[in-house]
Formats: C-alpha cells, structure tokens, sequence
C-alpha cells in the first residue's frame, strides 16, 4: 500500500492507494479516511500521459507538471506536492550513525544543525527522488556531528548526508 500526504492549493489530503490495475478497472482509494472509487484509463500504457481520471463516477480532466510540481484542472492551476509517508530511512545501511542517501536525489530542506541533539526517528532533511519528497530520519539518538549536504545539492546513492554520535 501507497500512503502519500499530497498538498493541493493550501490543502494537505492523505491518500492510500492499495494497487492500480489494468486500464479502465475501478479501484479503491482512501482520502482522508473516506474511500472513493477512481479509474485512471491510461494507467498502464507505455508513454501515455494522464489526462482524466474518474472518481465517483465522475470524469475530472487534469494536466500535471512533468515535475509534479502544479496540476492544472477546470478550476485553474494549483501548486502541488507530493510526499511519501512511508518513505523514512531510519536505519543507515554502515550502522555507524552515518546517514547515507537510500537513493540519488536532491536535498531540497535541511532540518537539524551540526550540534543539535536528536531523537531516534526525527527528520533530519528531506530527499526529493523520482517526484517524490522523502524524510530522512536519524536512526540513532545523539547530536548532529556533521552535515554534508544542504539545500540545493543533489547526492548519489550511498553518499553520506550526515553523521549522528
């Protein structure tokens, strides 16, 4: 299952998504708790571009950003931003307090300051990655003892981000 938290004009909808099946076949959709039914037509289609969606029985066309960064619908263009829920590195593949990017991305929101103390769990930055925002989160209790990255900057896979002692 998907759990995304999307914000659309000024609005944040938490959204879980079990699987998208073949074109054309509804499938459920929880937002904010409530299920919905949802078509999308070309779902599965090599190279098509989302155009319309049903939910409810109800025919919405859309027009997004190739960086999923605005939706344009009826109603206008709205800013939009997609954020993973289930998508916490809590535990850095060295096991040394190194926290390593899980993915290649670009850091777009630094958290912590070298020095400050952490709590197992908290977020230390976010990693956008395939349009998607991921908070890295400290795998260990203890204080920031460097950052190696900041905002802006884009890392490689299994590049060190920062270190908790």
């Amino acid at each position: 299952m998907s759990k995304l938290a999307v914000m659309l004009g000024g609005h944040t909808f938490e959204i879980e998504v079990k699987w998208i099946p073949p074109d054309g076949k509804p499938f459920p959709v929880v937002v904010n708790g409530e299920t919905v039914s949802v078509v999308v037509p070309a779902a599965n289609r090599p190279g098509a571009d989302l155009e319309w969606i049903i939910v409810d029985d109800r025919p919405y066309e859309l027009v997004f950003d190739a960086e999923l960064r605005w939706i344009r619908s009826y109603s206008g263009i709205h800013r939009l931003e997609v954020r993973d829920m289930e998508a916490t590195f809590a535990r850095p593949p060295s096991g040394d307090g190194r926290v390593k990017a899980p993915i290649p991305g670009l850091i777009t929101r630094v958290i912590v300051s070298v020095g400050q103390a952490v709590q197992v769990g908290q977020p230390l930055l976010v990693l956008e990655a395939m349009k998607m925002e991921n908070e890295i989160r400290s795998p260990a209790a203890g204080f920031v003892t460097s950052l190696h990255v900041q905002s802006g900057q884009s890392v490689a896979r299994g590049e060190v981000m920062a270190e908790i002692k």
